[in-house]
């Protein structure tokens, strides 16, 4: 078998029916071969991987006329049409009513058409009158957008100063340019491709089988006939497979994190009464964050927790005891009823430790737990701010417990999340004292990122609950810039605007 005959066992039909049309150019070969675009792309490609065939694909931003455009260019601009009134009328002064009715153009077409004529000092505007600036050789002259459109569609990239001009005007007009991305195609057979092209493959009669089916060699259909074979190096199409939305890999990851670290998951309600959001944590009822310009409350109430919780809570915020002052205010009850979309997970931590202190008769154990969940603040939408963000919470309950184990957890934590260096600030949080801001460490911005908090909760929040002071770690960063930063975000609002092209080219979470 000679090195021609080995390659026509490795030509598709597709391949052999756009062959002997290559040398016509792209646009005679679609009208030849009769097949559709896309297949006739597909074997250029393999052609192309088995050197028969050099292709040249080329994208070129064209400037092509828009609807408007079209008309204009039949028709005349809005300013041509004004001008034009304006001349055939010089004798007279028309007024702006009369100068749109008589020339028939709409009121955003007369503004437009107003504006390019005073700025080339072609009209005056007096007491609601036009007045005409221009002699008959400068109506006469055609503008440079006029000529312009009546040229494309032109190549972007090639417009020479003067057109590039004209585009910048008309640009920003409602549909009279557009730009369309049109894609070039050039073909060249090379010298082996050239030989082959004089193969006559229609007088072939050799049976090639494309594919091996039970049928075939069940009924031994496969004999006396040649298989085609396969380049098995030849490039295939993308194929977009189904998969989880990237901000669910991710926390799909940073659950599969804390529990590998011998954490529960806690889990409760986007809609949370004040009580549990706010006050259990030790947040005072005058804190700005309970105000409607940082919260979302909605028109409902919650139920209060039992006497017992809510006096000794009541108790703290108003007085203390013997560890704390208090916020010396009187306490309202009203207040802790209102329902919220929660603010933070940390709400979650609350009802854990309520659930634990009425199901254990001692506080002689040591419990962890994590959650990350969605969160809710009435914030102006930017792109470093959203209403609503994705935040981990956890919290370590033991009596053995210290600062240090709680920088071990964190440190641990990002570590597993990709972030080698992780830094701790002394911070200020309503509940947690003494307090931490979380940083990372960003390798190629070299910059430390700040995620948020983390602390040992305060007497005035265990207490109510365990009727003691027991140590609890606690923590709350940000999840989303941790998103943010793994997936090179520029912008918060790109984790939620579902666009499809971004989540077929986002990458699976792996780290």
């Amino acid at each position: 078998m000679d090195e021609t005959e080995k390659i026509i066992e490795y030509l598709s039909l597709n391949e052999k029916k756009i062959l002997p049309y290559v040398m016509l150019g792209y646009e005679k070969l679609i009208e030849e071969s009769g097949l559709d675009e896309v297949s006739i792309m597909r074997a250029l490609e393999y052609l192309a991987n088995k050197n028969l065939i050099a292709l040249n694909v080329e994208k070129k931003k064209i400037v092509e006329l828009g609807i408007n455009g079209v008309r204009y260019n039949k028709n005349g601009l809005p300013e041509r049409k004004l001008l034009n009134y304006l001349n055939e009328n010089k004798n007279k002064v028309p007024t702006l009513e009369e100068s749109q009715k008589q020339s028939k153009l709409s009121d955003d077409e007369f503004k437009a058409a107003l504006g390019v004529l005073k700025k080339r000092a072609m009209i005056e505007l007096k007491k609601g009158k036009i007045l005409l600036n221009a002699n008959g050789n400068e109506v006469a002259k055609k503008m440079l957008e006029e000529i312009f459109l009546e040229s494309l569609p032109l190549e972007l990239e090639s417009l020479a100063p003067e057109q590039k001009h004209s585009y910048e005007t008309l640009k920003n007009r409602k549909e009279i340019v557009l730009i369309e991305e049109k894609r070039f195609i050039s073909i060249e057979l090379t010298e082996y491709g050239k030989k082959l092209s004089n193969v006559k493959f229609d007088e072939d009669k050799t049976e090639y089988i494309e594919a091996l089916t039970p049928e075939i060699i069940k009924n031994d259909g496969w004999k006396g006939k040649k298989f085609r074979r396969y380049d098995v190096a030849a490039s295939v199409p993308k194929i977009e497979i189904g998969k989880r939305h990237f901000v669910n890999q991710s926390i799909d990851y940073g659950r599969r994190v804390w529990t590998e670290m011998g954490f529960c998951e806690m889990e409760g309600k986007m809609v949370q009464g004040s009580f549990w959001n706010f006050d259990a944590l030790f947040t005072a009822q005058d804190h700005p964050v309970r105000e409607m310009q940082d919260t979302f409350f909605l028109n409902r109430t919650e139920e209060l927790p039992p006497k017992k919780i809510l006096d000794s809570v009541k108790k703290f915020h108003e007085k203390g005891d013997k560890s704390s002052k208090g916020w010396r205010y009187e306490w309202n009850e009203d207040e802790s009823k209102k329902a919220v979309l929660r603010t933070h997970t940390t709400v979650l931590s609350a009802l854990t430790l309520d659930k634990m202190s009425r199901e254990k008769r001692n506080t002689d154990f040591s419990e962890k737990y994590f959650a990350i969940g969605k969160c809710f603040r009435n914030e102006t939408v930017d792109w470093s701010h959203g209403f609503e963000f994705n935040q981990t919470e956890g919290i370590v309950v033991d009596k053995n417990v210290n600062f240090r184990h709680l920088l071990g957890y964190l440190n641990q934590f990002f570590k597993k999340m990709g972030y080698d260096k992780v830094r701790f600030r002394p911070a200020y949080f309503p509940y947690t004292e003494p307090s931490v801001e979380i940083d990372v460490y960003h390798p190629e911005k070299k910059v430390w990122l700040e995620l948020g908090g983390a602390g040992i909760f305060r007497p005035e929040v265990t207490i109510p609950f365990f009727g003691e002071h027991i140590p609890i770690l606690a923590w709350g960063p940000g999840f989303d810039r941790i998103l943010m930063d793994y997936y090179e975000i520029k912008d918060l609002r790109q984790l939620y605007k579902n666009d499809i092209r971004q989540l077929r080219e986002m990458r699976f979470w792996m780290k």
